[in-house]
């Protein structure tokens, strides 16, 4: 005796539909490096703390590093003697007071000091560190006072600009993809899911884990950070399944309900079991057949057994 409801229907249907499969990865920046001494010494400097921005050329650290000044000024030195060797005997040569054996000897010898005092100021150079690009002090591993040795790292600095999701694929998957192709990647910390184009695959396997390494880029604007959990959805293999409207779908504590319009247009309660949202549709793994019809958007007081006046 309950009053006829008005209601939609669709008919539900089986479909190829590709499988989904979720892999997890972490938000890394494209241009990130690892600040380490090429020389030994104490740090005299170290001006940067941990989470500051720095743009290219910044001063990141300072090395003292006398004894590589005091090899600078003996080069030189000997430069200069050299020099003034050189011209001396260049002078006589004109004069026929001297060789050109000995002109060729000091020109050699000028050319060997002057290569030595290259060296030296590169290695001089060397004793301060600068930022290589623009960025931000991700993780500082030394202070002020410490004793740096050669590629000890120091600082690691990583960028702001690009960003790039890495994820351990299976090597059974990765057979199918290619490069720039659009992967499905969701930051749940952040609550964003966004749509990146393959950027890298490994050509090589992990042994161990039998997964290849992929990064998907990150559409320039994203609100991401680095280090941030994300997952990548990885098309597999086409499998028959039927999916539904989601709005069909009600939950009432843990079930999962929906109405079926059965003889006479009436309301047939049923439980089934959803799998995956594919848009505005869910997979229905347990609970419904192909062919059946279906409530969409099911109003709230709709009871089993109550008549249904479908509307178009």
């Amino acid at each position: 005796n309950l009053p006829p409801v008005k209601g939609r229907l669709a008919v539900v249907h089986t479909e190829n539909v590709a499988t989904i499969n979720e892999v997890t990865g972490t938000v890394r920046p494209v241009q990130r490096a690892q600040i380490a001494a090429k020389v030994m010494g104490t740090i005299d400097e170290l001006p940067v703390a941990l989470g500051q921005h720095v743009k290219a050329g910044d001063l990141l650290v300072k090395i003292s590093a006398g004894e590589i000044t005091a090899r600078v000024a003996q080069a030189q030195s000997q430069l200069n003697v050299v020099r003034r060797d050189l011209e001396r005997e260049r002078d006589l040569l004109t004069k026929n007071a001297s060789t050109a054996d000995m002109v060729r000897g000091l020109e050699d010898r000028f050319a060997m000091t002057t290569a030595m005092v290259q060296e030296a100021e590169v290695m001089l150079g060397y004793a301060t560190v600068r930022a290589p690009f623009d960025g931000v002090v991700a993780r500082q591993l030394a202070r002020a006072g410490d004793f740096a040795a050669p590629g000890q790292p120091l600082l690691e600095l990583e960028g702001l600009a690009d960003f790039q999701v890495e994820a351990a694929i299976p090597d059974s998957l990765a057979l199918k993809l290619t490069s720039g192709a659009p992967l499905t990647v969701e930051i749940p910390a952040a609550g964003l899911t966004f749509t990146g184009a393959l950027a890298e695959l490994s050509p090589a396997a992990d042994a161990n884990a039998h997964s290849v390494l992929a990064k998907i880029s990150v559409p320039a604007g994203t609100a991401v950070r680095s280090g941030q959990f994300a997952r990548v959805q990885i098309p597999g293999a086409a499998v028959s399944t039927l999916l539904a409207p989601a709005a069909a779908v009600s939950t009432l504590g843990q079930m999962e309900r929906m109405f079926v319009a059965g003889e006479g247009n009436r309301a047939i309660l049923r439980l089934v079991k959803t799998g995956a949202t594919r848009g505005d549709r869910v997979e229905i793994l347990a609970g419904l057949d192909d062919g059946e019809r279906i409530v969409v958007a099911p109003p709230a007081g709709l009871r089993d057994g109550q008549p249904l006046e479908v509307q178009p």
